[in-house]
């Protein structure tokens, strides 16, 4: 279980293929602090440590993982959003999220809003799950609040911060993102 809350951010050093596996080696300021078995949120997608070696660790994301999340366009080079699991008794600054990604939305707008940014995505027309106005959404691991919320699209929006330190500032138009709908939303949605 994970907060959506961003820690740090990673940078892909290395992509091998092994059957229909994907191992990603990344570069982290936190691997230090990782060990091997160890659930890891990767932009929204939670990912066991297989591997270390010094600065460097490795995930595994098998077939079901690859054809559900955006990971087959990852590249060597690029950043992503890391989040360790939640410890049970800490605070819950965003909101509960699974690491568990629903689908595969595209980043269709971007504004610069002289200080913050609007980012707006769209989602698949035959999906079940759903976003509310002011509901909590879970856009490559940021817990954050749907703003302008539409059939089949939603936006959110962005401090500064948030830009700066999660993926946000390297997004760009038609650009694939990981998204997890909001657990209790997807259980009252479930329950009609």
């Amino acid at each position: 279980m994970f907060t959506g809350i961003i820690e740090t951010m990673g940078i892909i050093e290395h992509i091998a293929c092994e059957g229909s596996n994907v191992h990603y080696t990344l570069s982290s300021t936190i691997t230090g602090e990782l060990k091997i078995d160890q659930s890891l949120a990767h932009n929204g997608v939670c990912l066991t440590v297989v591997a270390i070696d010094g600065e460097k660790y490795t995930v595994t994301a098998i077939k079901e993982t690859l054809d559900k999340t955006a990971l087959s366009q990852w590249a060597v080079g690029d950043k992503i959003n890391l989040e360790r699991a939640m410890q049970l008794g800490d605070r819950l600054d965003g909101h509960l999220v699974q690491g568990h990604v629903d689908e595969v939305a595209t980043c269709t707008h971007i504004e610069d809003q002289n200080g913050s940014w609007l980012f707006r995505f769209a989602y698949s027309e035959s999906s079940k799950n759903m976003t509310i106005e002011k509901g909590s959404i879970c856009v490559n691991g940021t817990s954050l609040t749907v703003v302008g919320s539409e059939d089949h699209s939603f936006g959110v929006a962005i401090i500064p911060y948030t830009y700066n330190h999660t993926v946000f500032h390297q997004l760009q138009l038609g650009d694939l993102v990981n998204v997890e709908f909001d657990m209790v939303g997807k259980y009252i949605a479930k329950l009609r």
